[in-house]
Parts: structure tokens; sequence; C-alpha cells
């Protein structure tokens, strides 16, 4: 199976060759970089209000804020890129912006 030469691309490959079922959809978790927690509760606020499931947290160790929401959905490369370019496009107001996505591996 060949996947584009970019980040996404490159994930998806990985997963690929791991043995993941790309027939059937996965939760996949979309993290979104916020630059402080009153900004990271007003996008949690507007992911929210979008239909996402999400939550806000801080990283110990680099004190970095950042919402993550789940959808299900199939492991294809331009919804993947749509997704993440929707939540850039709703979460810029905020100076929130798209910093990936993965999925659980068993």
């Amino acid at each position: 199976m060949k996947f584009p030469n970019d980040a996404d691309g490159q994930v998806l490959k990985t997963l690929y060759n791991e043995g993941i079922n790309f027939k059937k959809p996965h939760n996949v978790d979309f993290f979104i970089a916020v630059p402080n927690k009153k900004k990271g509760e007003m996008v949690l606020e507007v992911l929210k209000n979008n239909g996402y499931n999400a939550q806000l947290e801080q990283d110990d160790e680099t004190d970095e804020w950042t919402c993550y929401c789940s959808k299900k959905m199939q492991l294809k490369h331009g919804e993947l890129v749509a997704m993440q370019k929707k939540l850039d496009d709703l979460c810029r107001p905020y100076e929130g912006q798209a910093d990936g996505w993965g999925i659980m591996v068993d």
C-alpha cells in the first residue's frame, strides 16, 4: 500500500506495517496545542459546541497545554488531513492549532 510522503502518511504507513486493520473505523485522537489554560478552555468550549468529546490537559514536564478530542473514522489520509484543517479553523481564533493525531494500538 502506498502512502503520501508527509507526516500523516508516515504515521499511516507505520500503522499499516503494524498490522492495523484499515477496513474498519478507529477512534482517532486529535491533539490541539493551546498557549495557556484560558485559551485552552475557550478551545474546549468551541470543540464541545461543535459536537466533539474533548478534554484539556497540561503536561507535567513541559507545562504545555493540549486539548484532546476524538472521532470514530476510517484511517484515510485525505479524511485525516481534512479533519486537522477543520480543527485548525475552529481553534485558530483562540491561538490553538492541530498538533497531530493517533490511535490506541493493542
